[in-house]
């Protein structure tokens, strides 16, 4: 029997607001533990959450670049389960009246284009986190650390539209894409700030009824998300196979062993006892605000692509890479603007210095200068990576680097004229044998041309010398 795998992603994405979703206190990544919380975030009694507008603009900039439907009115509510990572034994979210519905992602499949629907997105506040390290009392410790709880989070919900582990990773790599570009979150996975837990049935092909699924987490990278779904769709095949049954329950991948463990059973909506915060009122969202936002949205990642294929010439795959990043697919644009001619050799120098590019190091005019340069004769292949090396390391301007270096080729044909005599005359015999059939010393002369000549000669124009004097 062949089988087909279901598979639906949430993704927890925390906003990169300055301070908290209820609070005042630091959102930031990286400070000592339990040192952003105040009373407000670890629950303490008698006090009153506030809600954060710049967490409601963010997640309404999301549901539009992902054609979502923004709610008019949405309400937050109490989500209860005990762990010692929520102070409070509840989360603040939204259940039934999130604050977006129905939209969805593009993304490329089997050579085509394929739509992954979005069921939800709403907003709710992240938990702290344990660290499992130390010893306390002689015994292995886990120490709670609350700087997270309250970190304003939105939570992405899709359809299960996706069939294998390459769908699911490119629908998340096209997400976190949009979430970058919108900058409403870092995108960082190494520090959770872009999470994704995934749910995976399999059922026999053709049968349209789903089968019991899985909730896969613990996973912190795109290829990891998928090596677990590869894995856990392999498990539930033998399971059935083997005339065992599914179970829905909780899994965690263990990135080092390769397999997904049983974590425990799966919670229903009802356990989590969902009511609407008393402490904070309806959202209500104003068709004029949602206009506004609708405004702020920039070209987004599948937009680009499309745009860069078009206008530069270049081929879907560069296109894709220079989108990848909005920073550097603007850096590519404003260098293409300065030298026109070579818009795929642009392309290539962006992305092979993508890291200084990002790091702010490099500007538009050395790209520019360095493709027009090379593209011209002016200079080598060669010198033209010495001198982006040397202007990492100096500051200096490309082109004053290039004069001061001496690293301009010769590329006037006459000027080549003796060098390349030079050469001849001082290998007679290889001559001989050139003109007697052995063509592929040509090799051999620009080489000699080029060490005679330092590396200053153009090694095309030098070609055309050699082999107008050879006959």
């Amino acid at each position: 029997m062949e089988f087909e795998a279901v598979i639906g992603l949430e993704v927890h994405a925390q906003l990169k607001t300055e301070s908290k979703i209820f609070c005042a206190c630091s959102a930031k990544f990286g400070a000592d533990p339990n040192e952003n919380t105040c009373p407000v975030c670890t629950g303490m009694p008698g006090v009153l959450p506030v809600l954060n507008r710049k967490a409601v603009e963010y997640t309404i900039r999301t549901a539009l670049a992902t054609s979502c439907e923004v709610q008019r009115k949405s309400v937050f509510a109490r989500k209860n389960y005990f762990y010692p990572d929520l102070p409070k034994a509840y989360q603040i979210s939204q259940y039934e009246l999130p604050i977006a519905l129905g939209g969805h992602i593009d993304i490329e499949a089997d050579g085509g284009t394929k739509r992954i629907g979005i069921t939800r997105i709403h907003m709710e506040e992240d938990a702290g986190k344990l660290v499992h390290e130390g010893e306390f009392a002689g015994a292995q410790a886990s120490l709670a650390d609350l700087n997270r709880c309250s970190v304003p989070l939105m939570e992405i919900v899709s359809e299960p539209d996706m069939r294998t582990p390459e769908e699911a990773g490119a629908y998340l790599r096209r997400l976190h894409d949009v979430l970058v570009y919108l900058e409403v979150c870092d995108g960082n996975m190494e520090e959770g700030s872009f999470r994704c837990d995934a749910n995976v049935s399999v059922r026999p092909k053709g049968q349209k009824e789903f089968g019991t699924k899985a909730e896969l987490k613990n996973m912190n990278s795109f290829r990891n998300v998928e090596k677990a779904l590869e894995y856990e769709i392999r498990r539930q095949v033998e399971t059935i196979e083997d005339g065992g049954r599914v179970v829905q329950e909780t899994r965690l991948w263990d990135a080092n062993a390769g397999v997904t463990v049983s974590m425990r059973r799966k919670e229903e909506a009802h356990d989590y006892r969902y009511f609407p915060d008393p402490d904070l009122l309806p959202l209500v969202v104003e068709d004029s605000w949602v206009e506004e936002l609708r405004g702020t949205i920039p070209e987004l990642p599948g937009e680009k692509v499309a745009r860069l294929e078009r206008e530069y010439g270049l081929p879907k795959y560069d296109a894709g890479i220079l989108a990848s990043s909005r920073a550097l697919a603007d850096f590519f644009e404003a260098s293409a603007a300065i030298f026109k001619g070579a818009p795929k050799t642009t392309a290539n120098e962006c992305v092979h210095w993508k890291d200084a590019i990002l790091a702010g190091k490099l500007t538009p005019e050395t790209i520019a200068h360095a493709v027009e340069d090379r593209e011209n004769g002016t200079i080598s292949a060669t010198a033209s990576k010495k001198l982006v090396e040397a202007v990492l390391d100096t500051g200096k301007p490309f082109r004053r680097l290039r004069d001061e270096k001496g690293l301009t080729q010769v590329s006037d044909a006459s000027a080549l004229d003796a060098v390349v005599d030079k050469v001849l005359a001082a290998s007679p015999k290889e001559v001989e044998s050139y003109r007697g059939g052995k063509t592929g010393l040509l090799s051999f002369f620009v080489g000699q041309v080029m060490k005679e000549s330092r590396g200053k000669a153009n090694p095309k124009i030098v070609q055309e010398v050699l082999k107008k004097k050879l006959g």
